[in-house]
């Protein structure tokens, strides 16, 4: 009996005990084990556990550890106590290569001094909400090979000097257009790399209104794109202007035709076939007279020094009025004169870049409004040409009056008063005093006089009478003809004599 209570009361000490290990190998398993420096590199603040076949993030280890390099193990999943103080000179983190599926939204809290972060090659599906929020230093964040489909808008909000992120091959559909926009892009952003991924289709506006520095930086291809003359005019600009993430990848830059087959094909290409897009020209700029024009000195680096030369080389100066840099680097002139035309020259320059822009600016010599005006002269000059035309047309054919009694109709064409001097010689005074002569029929015959001068003038039909005699009027095979001087039988309009 003694011994069963003895019995008895070990196994009430012992039985706390075997239920707390199955806890301790879990804590084991979730915690990792301590670092061991003869398995793992551990060089001055250097730590490195590469190809160790850890499922665990390593505790203890060394506060001064600046860089630790867990690549190439079997982590599968970074909890938020992978790491129970703070490691504040960790600055480089590197875990590609591990399987991983699971961040803990707190994985970060302990390390907030980071600079360098390598989540590589894993088993990555999504970014939750503010998953980097406590990294404000992080500035190189790398992505690539996983397999995100979903990224929350606010995974990468607070990462406030991130200046280089890779998202390639991933299952990302939409384009994070909210990382490079103007009021919520990351300030200090130079490359996002978002290529090999199922993006279908860009934000081409957007994307074309960013700086050149923010676009020399924005990788995109190998992605099915659907072709059009849109991609092909943004992706030919890009290389026109020589950004790298157009004429480093250019041949892997394609799209998908439409169709079934899904056949890609390399967007600068375009041009040349199937759709047949235009040719795409930079830096042109046409204005007009008195407008005021902005030349953006659109460079591929940010914050460099500026400088800009005139039309014919002339370097910018205070004495020039009409041309003024702004803080920004960009150029304004203005008014503009038909002088002003020409190429003008940015000049950029850094610690270790240089870049040449050139602007070509054309102006049309007239004012903005001055086409309006000149519609409106050339369509009121047109207006007078047709009235013009239609005065001669009724001149010409609706007088003389052709109609039954019109005075005169009656006439035989044949009588020789109706020839061609009854409208150019002088009226004499025996036909002024008889105003009128009667013909056959009792009809009077009208004549069409030119000039009615008096009998006294020496002047007729453009010549001098000298003799200043009565017209002699003779009769021959019925006719009546009027005879007159050598010269009355010429044109009003003419000095050469007409002999009949």
């Amino acid at each position: 009996v003694t011994s069963g209570r003895d019995t008895t009361g070990c196994w009430d000490k012992f039985l706390p005990l075997a239920l707390l290990l199955p806890t301790v190998r879990v804590s084991a398993q979730l915690i990792g084990s301590p670092l061991d420096c003869k398995t793992c590199v551990c060089a001055s603040n250097i730590v490195s556990c590469s190809k160790m076949n850890l499922t665990n993030v390593p505790t203890t280890l060394p506060q001064y550890t600046a860089v630790l390099d867990l690549s190439f193990n079997t982590i599968t999943k970074l909890r938020a106590e992978w790491t129970t103080k703070t490691l504040s000179r960790l600055h480089s983190l590197l875990l590609s290569h591990n399987g991983l599926t699971f961040l803990s939204s707190e994985a970060f809290a302990y390390v907030t001094k980071l600079r360098y972060l390598d989540l590589s090659s894993n088993g990555l599906r999504q970014l939750d909400e503010l998953i980097f929020e406590p990294l404000e230093h992080l500035e190189v964040l790398l992505l690539y090979s996983n397999r995100i489909s979903q990224i929350d808008r606010t995974a990468f909000s607070g990462l406030v000097s991130l200046q280089r992120l890779y998202l390639s091959q991933n299952q990302i559909s939409r384009f994070p257009l909210e990382l490079v926009k103007e009021r919520s892009r990351l300030e200090t952003l130079r490359l996002l790399d978002v290529s090999s991924n199922r993006i279908k289709a860009l934000p081409l506006y957007e994307l074309q209104a960013l700086p050149a520095w923010i676009k020399n930086g924005l990788y995109f291809h190998n992605n099915p794109l659907t072709c059009s003359c849109e991609v092909h005019d943004m992706v030919a600009r890009w290389y026109l202007k020589g950004l790298s993430s157009a004429t480093d990848f250019k041949g892997n830059h394609t799209c998908v035709l439409p169709g079934q087959q899904k056949e890609k094909m390399v967007i600068m290409d375009l041009d040349k076939v199937y759709l047949n897009c235009s040719e795409v020209k930079m830096m042109d700029k046409e204005t007009y007279l008195e407008q005021f024009l902005l030349l953006d000195c659109d460079t591929r680096e940010k914050d460099m020094m500026k400088s800009w030369a005139l039309p014919g080389n002339i370097p910018l100066s205070p004495a020039h009025k009409t041309a003024l840099m702004r803080p920004d680097g960009s150029l304004q002139i203005g008014p503009l004169k038909a002088e002003d035309s020409g190429v003008y020259t940015c000049y950029a320059t850094s610690d270790s870049f240089n870049e040449t822009l050139y602007v070509s600016v054309m102006v049309i010599n007239s004012t903005k409004s001055g086409g309006l005006e000149n519609l409106k002269t050339a369509y009121t000059t047109l207006v007078a040409c047709l009235v013009s035309l239609v005065m001669v047309l009724i001149y010409l054919y609706l007088t003389p009056c052709r109609c039954a009694c019109c005075p005169g109709q009656g006439l035989n064409k044949s009588d020789p008063r109706d020839s061609l001097h009854s409208s150019t010689v002088s009226i004499t005074q025996t036909h002024e005093e008889m105003g009128q002569e009667r013909v056959e029929g009792g009809v009077f015959a009208y004549r069409h006089v030119a000039f009615l001068q008096p009998k006294d003038q020496l002047e007729q039909n453009g010549r001098l009478n000298p003799i200043g005699e009565e017209d002699e009027e003779w009769q021959g095979d019925s006719r009546e003809r009027r005879r007159s001087d050598a010269e009355s039988v010429s044109s009003v309009c003419s000095d050469t004599p007409m002999v009949v």
